[in-house]
């Protein structure tokens, strides 16, 4: 089927996603309908619309992830969600706690975890480990860590985490786990109901095509009774409209995260594009995207672009010319094939809207400076 119809697509080869989304055509219409027109039409306060918007983005996210509704709780961005998270936990939150991540996670997530932590001990595997490999987390993953910080996908390297073997790893150890899925959400499937870890954040900026300002963060009900955020305002209050000021009971599902007076354009945006692929199914855009991640590593390997094993690829292909990668990407940038570059070389991710001809498209301008 072509894809290409249903977003708003620019001149030239968009393989950007790894970044930033096409719009979907819908989730405007969507927006339109569910934040403009209440504000713009009616007489009375739009809020009690605007806060069905924000149940109908649960929903979506409930339905893409195989989870529930309840578990989920909007959030602006990343960074916040795992701050709110880390900080309610007692675990966490004493001198001595011990928190395993990767050198390759994205910084902004150890930034937040030093500054929300600052007595606890950040354990890194190193950068040049080989994260797709459980074998490897072995040699980290032991008894005396409180949580694993684990990124479904990476975005430097394009590589996929283990992540059911480490989450059942950390069960076996008694070792909190954290899912990130900033770089994989829509792209890679992910069914919470059989993963089961403590916790996952993720964003919905990149595959899923919803702008930025629509983060979330899930949690297992097992610790759901655990988690006391600090960070709170009258939207994470058990009844939020009760205005008694000497009093507070956290609300009973994952909106105790939830804080003051939320935004709503994001969640209007993000609902409906959410729920778009989340019926098209991510398995859907997996198998589109690996064919043609498939044709960039085997149309260019002999320049020197390193092929990662299909099972361990997220949806970005990193390819590095040496040398020669600013040349070429002033050649891409002057034919309209939009790219950027990393720490490990050029990174490439072709969304449903991509097709062959787009690739095609790529690998000769490659080969125009390289042959």
């Amino acid at each position: 089927m072509d894809y290409k119809n249903e977003f708003y697509l620019p001149e030239g080869v968009y393989l950007l996603n790894h970044s930033v989304g096409r719009p979907l055509k819908a989730a405007k219409a969507g927006f339109e309908q569910d934040f403009w027109q209440p504000w713009q039409d009616s007489g009375r306060e739009p809020w009690g619309h605007w806060l069905g918007v924000v149940d109908k983005f649960r929903t979506s996210l409930a339905w893409l992830f195989d989870g529930r509704a309840e578990d989920f709780c909007p959030q602006v961005n990343l960074s916040s969600a795992l701050t709110k998270l880390v900080m309610s936990h007692p675990r966490l939150n004493r001198a001595g706690a011990r928190i395993l991540m990767s050198e390759q996670d994205f910084p902004s997530m150890g930034f937040a975890l030093r500054q929300a932590l600052p007595e606890a001990e950040l354990v890194f595997v190193p950068a040049d480990a080989d994260i797709t490999d459980a074998n490897v987390w072995d040699q980290y993953l032991s008894a005396d860590l409180d949580l694993a910080f684990i990124s479904h996908a990476y975005s430097n390297t394009g590589a996929l985490a283990p992540v059911a073997e480490l989450v059942a790893r950390c069960r076996d150890l008694g070792v909190l786990s954290l899912i990130d899925v900033a770089q994989s959400a829509g792209v890679v499937p992910l069914s919470l109901a059989r993963l089961n870890p403590d916790f996952l954040i993720g964003s919905a900026v990149k595959w899923l095509c919803s702008g930025p300002g629509a983060a979330y963060l899930w949690v297992n009900p097992e610790q759901l009774s655990l988690c006391l955020p600090r960070d709170v305002g009258w939207f994470s209050h058990e009844n939020p409209f009760e205005f008694d000021i000497h009093q507070f009971r956290n609300h009973p599902t994952a909106l105790r995260f939830w804080g003051g007076t939320p935004s709503v354009a994001p969640y209007a945006i993000a609902a409906h594009a959410i729920a778009w692929f989340a019926e098209l199914g991510s398995d859907v855009l997996r198998v589109h995207n690996q064919a043609l991640v498939s044709m960039l590593y085997d149309g260019l390997h002999q320049y020197g672009a390193l092929r990662i094993k299909p099972e361990n690829r997220s949806g970005t292909a990193i390819l590095d010319f040496g040398q020669d990668n600013e040349a070429v990407q002033q050649a891409l940038a002057a034919a309209a094939i939009s790219v950027d570059r990393r720490r490990y070389g050029l990174r490439v991710s072709p969304h449903l809207y991509n097709d062959v001809a787009d690739i095609r498209a790529f690998i000769a301008c490659v080969e125009g400076v390289l042959a």
